[in-house]
This record gives C-alpha cells, structure tokens and sequence, in this order.
C-alpha cells in the first residue's frame, strides 16, 4: 500500500487494480480556530472527527449506491477510519460543487448587498476552483466551457446530479428534524468508463445543518443523525 497523497483531512493509498484507500484525520477546514466546511485550510484538530465524518460518509454513499447513483464508494472500515473507493480523475485540477438551501457563509458574504441571511435559496448550484493560492474563485458555466475544464452539457449534467443527491442527502436529515443549509460535494471521472461519479466524503465536515435555527457542529451532527 503505497501513500500518494497527503490531503488537508485524508491521506490517500494506492491499493492497485484501480482502487484506492483514504484514511481520514482529525483535522477540519475552518480559520482561526473555527469550523468552516468552505475554509480552504486547515483551521483545527477534533478528536473523533474522523471518524464521526466516516460514519455519516457510509451512511449517505451505502444509500446513493443503493439508488444506483455513480459513486467511487466501495466499502468503509470504521475501525481503522479508513475507506475504499475507485480510482477517479479529477475534474480539471480539482473542482468543488457547492448547492446551497439558505443564504449562509461565503454566498451571504459575496451577496448581502442584495440577499438577506439564511433566506432561502432554490437548490442554488456553485461551482469553485480548487486553488488554495486564489482563495477557490467561484467559476461560472461559461468560463468552465471556454477554459475547456468542463463542457456546457457536462456542466448541465453535473448540476442535475448534484441537485439529485444534494436533495436526497437533504431528504435523510430532514427525517431527524435536521435542515440542510449547504454542502460542498466533489465529483470525478471514473477510469474505468469515464462516467461522471461522486467522490471524497459527504459529512458534517462538508455541509451545514441546522436545528430549529441551531447550527449543528460536525461531531455533534453525526451524533444526532446516527442515533
């Protein structure tokens, strides 16, 4: 098993035959010592959040590959804090899909001139470059298209995708009385068929989830929504 790859709150393996080992961490993306799931460095450690954000990761992937959804999802080991998945190309050099349910964190902060906070959003679809240097620019279709980093029927694709699983996602927190506001997924290319799937993790480290007008840390998230 060979390290390829040391992320903010993975490492990643290469297990051969197109598979490939994440081992999550206890670090979590946020500044100055506060959680942000759309921070682009690592603000602080959590004991536990590893593993709490693997958990909810097997819940959501068991179910969408239930759904017949693309996924790189294989299998998860909770003991080890580790998960197999397919081997994916990135999108050009690393995209982040954001679908927002409510006028919260960066989207608020670009837009108050005209949104008020926590209004609500129609499933609202972003898509940032993953460019630590530039602060993760939001890109629109058309620049996505013209820099050939994603066609204008890819990109079609990609939101009708991210909408279906970001409502079913939104779906299985609402029947613990849980509302999601946003959350950040990442998608690939499948080597093997090249097909659109979704990849990295889907937990509390990445969304934001509240409770009658509560926010729900990470941990605290996990905790509510496997009971």
């Amino acid at each position: 098993m060979q390290l390829i790859y040391q992320g903010k709150t993975k490492d990643v393996y290469d297990l051969g035959n197109h598979t490939f080992l994440l081992k999550f961490k206890d670090d979590v993306t946020g500044e100055n010592g506060v959680f942000d799931p759309g921070a682009n460095t690592v603000g602080l450690t959590i004991e536990g959040a590893g593993k709490s954000g693997l958990k909810m990761t097997k819940f959501f992937y068991e179910r969408l590959n239930s759904l017949n959804i693309p996924t790189h999802f294989i299998a998860a080991d909770l003991d080890e804090v580790t998960m197999t998945v397919k081997e994916a190309e990135v999108l050009g050099k690393g995209l982040e899909v954001i679908c927002r349910y409510k006028a919260v964190g960066s989207f608020f902060r670009r837009y108050a001139a005209y949104a008020q906070e926590a209004q609500a959003l129609d499933a609202l679809v972003e898509v940032t470059i993953k460019d630590d240097e530039r602060g993760d620019p939001v890109i629109s279709e058309d620049t996505l298209a013209e820099l050939g980093i994603l066609s204008k029927e890819l990109y079609q694709e990609l939101k009708a995708l991210t909408r279906k699983i970001c409502g079913i996602v939104k779906e299985e927190l609402a029947k613990k009385g849980l509302e999601l506001y946003d959350i950040k997924l990442e998608f690939g290319y499948d080597k093997t068929n090249k097909q659109i799937m979704l990849i990295d993790e889907i937990s509390g480290g990445n969304m934001r989830v509240y409770k009658d007008g509560v926010y729900i840390t990470p941990l605290a998230l996990e905790k509510e929504f496997l009971a």
